[in-house]
């Protein structure tokens, strides 16, 4: 369709028009020395502050500043409470684990370590940075007067825990150095109340007794304290240490025990030696004497065995058997003379029938009664 030449140039000129304008209110925008020999600002629209946009971006940008600059929150991990102060007044109720908020400046939060911690009272032991930062301390070893004045040296180890529930009210009572307190009096009064019963040479040989008596006594006077502050975990009698002219006694009381300990045990090897031999010879006496008991025993029995037998035989004898015993008797001699011709024979007397001596040899025969 053919364009109207009139109406493009019209339209060609109010383009025209609309650049030039353009271009007036890029060189109104641009600094421009002033009298002075300056740049004034660019011309900004009186309206733009009082927009709303700008104001709340404002607002929302100051709000996010405080509360980076304040942090009015607090992260409490596993192992701690928190314990919030408002305008200086402890709550009650301890903070349990995870992410707790607070007004900056009316409110704080305290957070405390609630794991078991570990004090070793020793002489020179030191935990170094490793082992305060794992709850390990260490205070000088407590010297003790025993029951007869002479210094000995204790050293120990204490382990503990600060009560979670009741941590608040030990904080607000106690401070942040709530253990020195607490613990260190106590474990160093009990300590110098229980050794100093004791002669410094009885120490090492009562020393369970020491150490039980130590972890009751401690345990007992934490009990005392208000709102049960402390758990006590475990107390351990780790040395003692005595005076040198004590050591010196003991070594000797300990050689000197240690001799007659041997002298005692030889004594008692050869009673035991002496007594074994007695043993054997009574026990072989005692043998023999069994043994000569029961030959003797045995040759009674085999007596009255032959005994009984005998008058057995004697009771069943009469003159009929006799009488045929002789004849069996005679027929065996006459069956050994038909054999042997000069056989000797002796018949034994009994019976009515004398017996004779028969003697092939000599030809001589005598008569035997049964009488003499």
């Amino acid at each position: 369709m053919p364009i109207d030449l009139n109406e493009h140039l019209k339209r060609k000129n109010e383009q025209r028009g609309n650049d030039n304008n353009l271009k007036k209110e890029n060189k109104q925008d641009d600094p421009k020395p002033n009298n002075s020999g300056g740049f004034r600002p660019p011309n900004i629209p009186q309206n733009f502050f009082t927009n709303k946009k700008f104001t709340s971006l404002i607002g929302v940008i100051v709000i996010v500043l405080i509360v980076l600059l304040a942090k009015p929150f607090v992260v409490i991990n596993s192992g701690e409470v928190g314990i919030k102060v408002t305008a200086g007044k402890y709550n009650t109720i301890p903070l349990q684990p995870g992410i707790h908020f607070f007004l900056p400046i009316i409110q704080d939060v305290i957070i405390v370590d609630t794991r078991v911690r570990t004090i070793n009272f020793s002489r020179t032991e030191d935990m170094g940075v490793v082992g305060k930062n794992q709850g390990i301390f260490r205070n000088d070893a407590i010297n003790v007067m025993d029951s007869r004045g002479l210094t000995v040296s204790i050293e120990l180890t204490v382990q503990y825990r600060l009560n979670p529930q009741t941590a608040p009210q030990t904080i607000a009572t106690y401070g942040l150095s709530w253990e020195q307190k607490i613990i260190n009096p106590v474990v160093r009064d009990v300590v110098r109340s229980v050794v100093g019963r004791y002669p410094a040479e009885d120490l090492p040989t009562k020393r369970n007794e020491i150490a039980t008596l130590i972890s009751e006594d401690i345990a007992k006077d934490m009990a005392k304290f208000p709102n049960a502050p402390v758990e006590l975990s475990s107390v351990q009698l780790r040395e003692i240490v005595l005076p040198q002219n004590i050591k010196e006694q003991i070594e000797k009381v300990q050689i000197a025990r240690q001799e007659s300990e041997r002298v005692r045990y030889e004594v008692e090897r050869s009673k035991q030696e002496a007594e074994k031999v007695a043993a054997l010879a009574k026990g072989e006496a005692q043998a023999n004497r069994i043994r000569a008991q029961g030959v003797a025993d045995s040759i009674v029995i085999e007596a009255k065995a032959k005994s009984e037998a005998n008058k057995s035989i004697g009771q069943s004898l009469n003159d009929k058997l006799l009488r045929l015993r002789e004849i069996e008797t005679q027929n065996k001699f006459n069956e050994a003379l038909k054999t042997n011709k000069d056989a000797q024979i002796f018949l034994m007397p009994g019976g009515a029938v004398p017996n004779i001596w028969v003697d092939s040899k000599t030809k001589q025969k005598s008569a035997v009664t049964g009488t003499k």
